[in-house]
């Protein structure tokens, strides 16, 4: 009896934990950061939606080094899946038949179904009409995507493959169903870092803008107040999907994917015809997408993924692009200003960045700080939903270079 009691001991996760620490102590820290960042995402609300779901996923991953049983995500399975000698080569199958729970989940982000689902979903939240009122604003979106290319030459100035430049400085567009698609794409041992990198810093927009705008505006540039903008009719609303989709589709074929789901899920909302649909995709859709997405990704967070020099150059790189990015759109706004009647308030600019609609939120506090008369809100939504669509092209400009 008492063998089998020690039997049971040494089957325990708590036996191992002590017992083999000298080679798992990466996968200890990495299960500390899980704890970290469910701690920022429940009581700091940091993209809680996202971040709760990353933060365990990345527990259950590393809390499977210290059991004996089959992993919920196994490394060695992808490693046999992205080797180009191996019998199991791109082989989902494979996965389907061998991999956990995590494993199975990963699928849909690997094939990068998640983040055009949750697209689908955005596009049906999302009202263009700011954008279709004032095109202008889509210069602007263009201009905050500055970030991601100024970051991809500084990544692979500092030797990163060109692969991973591209996935590290997509996170200057803050969008993180983005930079999740470009990363599976182009360089998918990194998507655990970088999909951290870009939801935290998504999250903290409130608190990386405001300076870089007021360090690069005037207080007359702020208290600039914009004439109100005019009515979109709602035939110019359903036709915009339909061109956009039409225009990306033959100019950037690689962004397809994104931008397509994105101005189906408009074209549901604005069309008046699809109500059942378009509140699916608003709410079911997106809650089992988000949940899938946010363990899934999070279970690549394994300690010899995250855990290394390359990681901190990463975080790092991620904000510099996404204040190059702010800065790139407050600048072009200044620049427009010189050379156009109706002046625009360079604050809109910073809403470039496609973290939707919290940059259009940042736009309008800051404005109104300095004219508390003045709501920028729906001018900044214009360039906001404009890097949305921006970021997405970027991302599709890079996986054809690169993929």
């Amino acid at each position: 009896m008492l063998e089998k009691i020690l039997d049971f001991l040494k089957s325990t996760g708590f036996y191992l934990l002590f017992g083999n620490l000298k080679d798992n102590w990466g996968s200890l820290v990495m299960i500390f950061v899980a704890l970290f960042l469910l701690w920022l995402g429940i009581k700091k609300q940091f993209e809680p939606l996202l971040l709760v779901g990353i933060a365990f996923g990345m527990l259950l991953t590393n809390l499977t080094a210290f059991t004996p049983f089959d992993a919920l995500y196994h490394t060695d399975l992808w490693a046999q899946f992205m080797d180009e000698g191996s019998e199991f080569y791109h082989s989902y199958g494979h996965i389907m038949s061998e991999g956990g729970l995590l494993d199975i989940l990963y699928v849909g982000v690997k094939t990068c179904l998640y983040p055009c689902l949750i697209f689908i979903g955005i596009g049906a939240m999302t009202d263009f009409g700011p954008l279709i009122s004032n095109p202008k604003s889509l210069i602007l979106g263009a201009a905050a995507q500055v970030g991601i290319f100024v970051t991809f030459l500084g990544c692979v100035y500092m030797t990163f493959p060109q692969e991973a430049a591209a996935s590290i400085g997509i996170i200057g567009g803050a969008d993180g169903p983005t930079a999740i698609y470009t990363t599976s794409k182009l360089y998918p041992n990194l998507l655990g870092p970088i999909a951290v990198a870009a939801y935290s810093y998504m999250a903290l927009v409130p608190v990386i803008q405001p300076p870089i705008m007021k360090l690069l505006t005037t207080k007359k540039e702020r208290r600039i107040v914009m004439k109100p903008l005019r009515a979109v009719s709602k035939t110019e609303k359903i036709v915009f999907p339909i061109v956009v989709t039409i225009f990306v589709a033959l100019l950037v074929p690689s962004a397809t994917p994104l931008v397509g789901c994105l101005m189906l899920g408009n074209l549901w909302k604005e069309s008046g015809v699809c109500e059942r649909l378009c509140k699916t995709a608003q709410n079911e859709l997106m809650n089992i997408v988000t949940i899938f997405l946010g363990i899934s990704v999070g279970a690549t967070a394994t300690a010899k993924a995250f855990l290394n020099f390359n990681t901190l150059k990463i975080m790092a790189m991620g904000v510099a692009a996404f204040a190059i990015g702010t800065a790139g759109g407050v600048l072009l706004a200044k620049l427009m200003n010189l050379f156009t009647k109706n002046k625009v308030n360079p604050l809109i600019g910073s809403a470039g960045v496609s973290a939707v609609p919290m940059a259009a939120r940042v736009s309008q506090t800051v404005g109104q700080k300095e004219n508390p008369s003045n709501f920028l809100l729906m001018h900044a939504m214009g360039p906001n939903v404009a890097g949305v669509i921006g970021s997405a092209i970027a991302a599709g400009v890079l996986i054809t270079l690169f993929g």
